[in-house]
């Protein structure tokens, strides 16, 4: 069952957080080898506080995660877990996933076997600008070191490749733990754990699979931009990581929330054959779609209920939040 879910991986493969440009570049490490400006928090941390909607008597609390976070954090969940116990429901982050079929899943399992990779067993040497692949020379070098196997990447999944291995070195850990200590907190309180995502239905998905292993994408943009603004990016996280660890939201709400993770999307899903896939397209507004339709039901028939969102789709620029406020609800941030 674990590698059928490959496919709601694959359609969420870039599902890295979205890295940010506020830290001036002065901020920096200064070589392979320099200490980094940010030194992430560790301990018992609070996170931030919760959002409050409400109309009338029904409230939903919303909680904003975050990734990555400090790898020697430990979350303090309870303030949380008075909430969730008190709530009839918890709505989990809207995700897009493919069903396919458990007997249709193991047949195409095959398919997903390089998928990673350039098509023709081509090297990034062979897919990018001299200049691009000197540059990510030096960065891999930096941060991922002798393994080779990375340079058979298309370039999308190189620049996953070292951004995870940045966020490794810099004290960052991409896990998803909070979320799980939320739906384990859920469990043991007996309290209503609700998808507010969509399935994506996909006809043939072995074709759809095999056609994007055979083809070229476009994804040059997103892997300069990757490389241009690593070091930054990883410094912006560490900050950022800090603040959502100690629940500063007023340092969070100020943080950019930046374009990278679009453009890397884009690139897959503006790809010939995600246009030729009617359940690709605009999975974003689909999600948003299905968060808001799956909120508003759940504070009509509850009296509490908990939501978990991404921070940035609580205070960025397409806040899930102010679409509820444009529909009447009342919206309170934490202090």
């Amino acid at each position: 069952m674990k590698r059928t879910r490959q496919y709601a991986l694959w359609l969420g493969l870039l599902a890295v957080p979205a890295c940010a440009q506020s830290v001036d570049e002065a901020a920096q490490p200064a070589g392979p080898d320099a200490v980094p400006a940010t030194v992430v928090v560790e301990g018992r941390r609070p996170g931030p506080g919760v959002w409050k909607v409400s109309k009338g008597t029904h409230v939903m609390w919303v909680f904003g995660t975050y990734a990555p976070l400090p790898q020697k954090m430990q979350w303090d969940a309870s303030r949380v877990e008075r909430l969730v116990a008190k709530s009839q429901e918890v709505l989990t982050p809207p995700v897009a996933k493919a069903h396919i079929g458990f007997f249709r899943g193991l047949t195409a399992l095959p398919s997903l076997i390089g998928i990673k990779r350039n098509p023709d067993d081509a090297v990034l040497h062979d897919v990018v600008p001299p200049d691009v692949y000197d540059h990510w020379t030096v960065l891999k070098a930096k941060y991922i070191g002798n393994d080779d196997g990375v340079e058979h990447y298309r370039p999308v999944f190189a620049g996953e490749e070292l951004l995870l291995a940045g966020l490794k070195k810099s004290g960052l850990s991409y896990g998803g733990e909070v979320l799980d200590t939320i739906q384990d907190i859920a469990k043991k309180n007996n309290v209503k754990l609700s998808d507010s995502g969509y399935d994506v239905m996909l006809d043939d998905p072995r074709k759809l699979v095999r056609d994007f292993k055979n083809s070229q994408v476009d994804d040059l943009v997103c892997f300069t931009r990757t490389l241009d603004s690593l070091d930054v990016d990883l410094e912006t996280m560490r900050v950022r990581a800090n603040a959502w660890a100690n629940g500063d939201i007023a340092e969070i709400r100020g943080l950019n929330f930046a374009e990278r993770r679009d453009a890397c999307l884009d690139a897959v899903l503006n790809s010939s054959i995600a246009k030729d896939a009617a359940a690709l397209r605009q999975m974003r507004e689909r999600l948003r779609a299905s968060w808001l339709k799956a909120a508003e039901k759940a504070l009509a028939n509850n009296a509490t209920t908990f939501a978990v969102l991404e921070i940035q789709d609580i205070v960025g620029p397409t806040s899930y939040l102010a679409a509820l406020q444009s529909r009447g609800y009342a919206v309170e941030s934490p202090r």
